[in-house]
């Protein structure tokens, strides 16, 4: 589903586990990682969508999981022009996406890559919660950005957002300086 703006409709997921780790999956035959994500058919739910992606890509049924949130809204990247395939009607130009945080409430082995003919990656590992904002792809990395920072108070209940807590730096080297030139 591309609207009209040529953003094609998707979900992203963030799996954590006991320990506030993330699922960090390599594509099959790159060297390029990512989250699990996947579009969303007609007639889907975006939550029906992040349930059939999680099973489609790494084999988890609703039993291994629990949702813990998703983003207020959509988040979109633009694509890079070379990866744009201008012949394809409706074009789509990047994707925008609601990003759902689940808890991996199963075993390791739970976990499968192979359930499908033409599996998405060929390997996993859980990673720190931020680790994904330094690997991911530049195009993606505002939107990984924007999901990581919305859904952290979720599972970090002390967390501020990493702009707020930006915001309080300046203002106090702000204040610290006047205070200075002002003695």
């Amino acid at each position: 589903m591309i609207d009209q703006d040529g953003f094609r409709a998707n979900v992203g997921i963030i799996l954590c586990n006991r320990d506030d780790k993330v699922l960090w999956a390599r594509r099959v035959k790159e060297e390029s990682w990512q989250f699990p994500q996947g579009g969303i058919k007609e007639h889907e739910t975006t939550e029906e969508a992040a349930y059939r992606e999680l099973e489609e890509e790494i084999g988890l049924g609703p039993e291994h999981v629990k949702i813990i949130g998703c983003t207020r809204n959509w988040l979109r990247y633009r694509l890079p022009n070379r990866y744009v395939r201008y012949g394809n009607q409706p074009l789509c130009i990047g994707q925008k996406q609601v990003w759902y945080l689940f808890r991996f409430m199963g075993e390791e082995q739970d976990v499968r890559l192979d359930l499908t003919g033409a599996p998405e990656f060929d390997y996993w590992c859980w990673v720190n919660y931020w680790y994904p904002l330094s690997k991911i792809v530049y195009f993606k990395r505002k939107v990984y950005y924007h999901a990581l920072n919305e859904l952290a108070p979720l599972i970090f209940p002390n967390y501020q957002s990493l702009a707020i807590a930006r915001s309080r730096r300046g203002k106090r080297r702000r204040y610290q300086r006047r205070k200075h030139y002002d003695s």
